[in-house]
């Protein structure tokens, strides 16, 4: 499966993005989907994760702030994160839980303070 993601830019400290990743094929059958997130220097991080049956799975550092959804029909996976803190400045990667597991490209993410 090839993931290619969508939504990132530059916002200020308090705003909102949404994130989209499109699968190439079906995502009904794949069980967990996510988001991760590496800032420069830093190792990549859970972000949020999102099981087929729709159970979710969020970071500390994000939850209440961010939601994660899935659109099987669709083929795709979004983030829609609110009230932006500079700290989640860094590039946002989509995740396919399948073997061997599947990244997107990457999408950058920059908050300004």
């Amino acid at each position: 499966v090839q993931l290619v993601e969508s939504g990132g830019g530059l916002v200020q400290a308090g705003g909102s993005l949404r994130l989209s990743c499109v699968a190439s094929g079906s995502i009904s059958s794949l069980n967990a989907m996510g988001w991760f997130r590496q800032a420069p220097g830093t190792q990549r991080e859970l972000v949020a994760l999102v099981a087929g049956v729709g159970n979710t799975n969020y970071a500390d550092s994000v939850k209440g702030r961010f939601t994660i959804s899935r659109d099987n029909a669709k083929s795709t996976v979004y983030l829609q994160m609110n009230s932006l803190k500079p700290e989640d400045t860094a590039v946002y990667y989509c995740y396919a839980g399948v073997f061997p597991p599947a990244w997107g490209q990457g999408t950058q993410v920059t908050v300004s303070s």
